[in-house]
């Protein structure tokens, strides 16, 4: 055990560190070889989402100390998207290089890592890739659905789509009002298949956390028993020495990127799996990603692509159930966190429901995403196809450019503003760096003026993200992006722009000779400060998973050898 050579020493650094936590009520017989099991939470007021996983902590608490180990808590930064500004995915980064020293730093034989909103989980197993001390997840659960006059929503997708309503003035304020009263009736993440529900899915696809713990509401009995079996198989962890390194392998990422389409997952997992790859030393590419998609049916109808809700999934299986729709496209011999192969976490659905089809039979014959590329995107953008109006992906318009989200939001509703339907949309500087930390704005807003036409989609591109909740024929991920010179930044409102999502391009139609001869515009900044120019300096492009550039796999946290560990009265002892 890696905390033996902290605790187990009959010497002053010994002494020291057991007296160290006797303040907590440990004596030094709750030290005596027993694994030390770190519950890293993610818990915040500030966030719904992860309200509750204190007390799933304690249930943690329970099955470790049911097998024989001793749970020792510690709290990160909580990563809530709704009200972090600009964007919670600047502080991914931050949270994963917390999480991983954490854990380097500690005397922690294994770790579960506790994570309810969508950044929370992929900082969580990019620490957790990075230390490679034996880990497994337990994500938060999906919230009880609001229900606004009979019909159940979700956070996201149904709300974007009553603001059209609301702008477009067929919805009044009162109205609105009353479906702001009826909404955030329960803890737990977005309800849909947004990004927190897909990361869940992947987690779990991925062999990082129990078989059919993803879709289990936040808010059901059942969640807690599985905090239980997740302590209990954190200790098991810690005796076997299972590391990360072996559960997330290139096959793993294969599998959890078949997942993703199949499902018709959030765009940004992408950019987490990416990020969470490198830490692994896994080779992946947006590519691989394309190419799993072509040979990927969707197989759930689950919004933002489809009709139902994320626990909808649990009354048949869970993910189990849907990786056994899937057996023929996976490697199903990659090892989990259980300690067997995938095979033996996997199993038919439990009934046949209207949420999940067959690969005979699928809702469409690809994947939920497609990558495209061109003199717009050199490195590559997204599309979430299964969430596209389907005429819309093949277009060809001209440019309506914004160079940042204050001209947005400031000219969008404009009555004079000269736009059409097949007009694109275009928001560029709002990537990584010029975001800064590539924020949710990539569902640019459809002008009022539209909306009350009856325009119900439009062709929008942006170095932004989007809301894995958000729907519509959108091109995000931009890459490079225009604030730091991508080709994004020379294109000109009126110019002809062609996406053709068949041929994966996405392109101005003007020869190269004269769009890449033009100058890059790029709006005026304040230079950063702090973190902030951490992430100007260092944070790496979309295609490369918005990871810093200095974060690449850096070993394993060292087994400390009896004698290494300096001793003295003050600082490290």
């Amino acid at each position: 055990m890696r905390s033996a050579q902290w605790f187990g020493r009959d010497d002053l650094a010994g002494f020291l560190h057991r007296s160290s936590l006797a303040g907590t009520g440990l004596g030094r017989h709750a030290l005596d070889g027993r694994p030390v099991i770190g519950i890293c939470n993610s818990w915040s007021d500030l966030v719904s989402c992860n309200f509750h996983l204190k007390g799933l902590a304690d249930a943690v608490r329970r099955g470790v100390a049911q097998a024989g180990g001793v749970a020792v808590e510690f709290t990160t930064m909580s990563l809530g998207e709704a009200l972090m500004k600009p964007t919670a995915m600047m502080y991914r980064n931050l949270v994963a290089m917390e999480v991983e020293e954490s854990i380097r730093a500690y005397p922690l034989d294994a770790v579960v890592l506790l994570g309810g909103c969508d950044k929370t989980v992929p900082a969580q197993l990019m620490g957790a890739a990075g230390a490679d001390v034996p880990a497994i997840a337990l994500t938060g659960g999906p919230a009880n659905p609001a229900v606004f006059r009979g019909r159940e929503l979700g956070v996201g997708t149904d709300l974007w789509a009553y603001v059209d309503e609301l702008r477009a003035g067929r919805m009044s304020q009162s109205d609105f009002a009353e479906l702001e009263a009826a909404s955030g009736p329960s803890v737990g993440h977005c309800p849909e298949l947004g990004t927190a529900s897909t990361m869940a899915a992947l987690t779990e696809a991925l062999g990082m956390a129990l078989p059919g713990s993803a879709t289990v509401p936040a808010t059901h009995s059942r969640r807690y028993a599985l905090g239980e079996a997740t302590g209990e198989r954190a200790v098991d962890l810690a005796r076997s020495g299972l590391r990360p390194s072996r559960i997330l392998t290139p096959a793993a990422f294969d599998n959890a990127i078949t997942a993703l389409m199949a499902l018709g997952g959030s765009t940004n997992a992408v950019v987490h799996l990416l990020a969470i790859a490198r830490k692994a030393g896994v080779e992946l590419s947006l590519d691989r990603f394309d190419q799993i998609s072509a040979r990927t049916p969707l197989i759930a109808n689950l919004r933002p692509s489809g009709e139902e809700l994320f626990a909808r999934l649990n009354t048949v299986g869970g993910i189990p159930a849907v990786l056994h729709r899937l057996e023929p496209l996976l490697d199903t011999d990659t090892l989990t966190v259980t300690g067997k192969p995938l095979r033996e976490s996997i199993r038919p659905a439990a009934v046949e429901d209207v949420v999940l089809s067959t690969l005979d039979s699928p809702f469409a014959p690809s994947g939920g995403i497609a990558v495209v590329k061109g003199n717009l995107a050199p490195d590559g953008a997204l599309i979430k196809t299964s969430a596209a109006t389907p005429a819309l992906l093949r277009h060809r318009g001209p440019a309506l450019v914004f160079d940042d989200h204050h001209e947005l939001s400031h000219r969008i509703d404009d009555p004079d503003l000269d736009v059409t339907a097949d007009t694109v949309l275009v928001l560029r500087n709002v990537g990584p760096v010029g975001g800064p930390g590539m924020p949710e704005w990539g569902a640019l807003p459809l002008p009022e003026k539209l909306l009350r036409q009856g325009v119900t989609d439009m062709v929008r591109i942006s170095d932004a993200r989007m809301s894995g909740t958000c729907f519509g024929t959108m091109a995000v991920h931009v890459a490079p992006e225009a604030a730091v010179g991508g080709p994004l930044g020379k294109l000109r409102t009126g110019d002809p722009v062609v996406l053709d999502v068949g041929q994966r391009t996405l392109a101005v139609d003007l020869p190269d000779s004269e769009f890449l001869s033009r100058p890059s515009f790029t709006p005026p900044r304040t230079p950063p400060k702090g973190y902030r120019k951490l992430v100007n300096d260092h944070i790496l492009q979309a295609d490369k998973g918005c990871d810093f550039d200095f974060m690449a796999d850096g070993g394993p946290a060292p087994d400390l050898a009896p004698g290494s560990i300096p001793v003295g009265w003050h600082g490290g002892w």
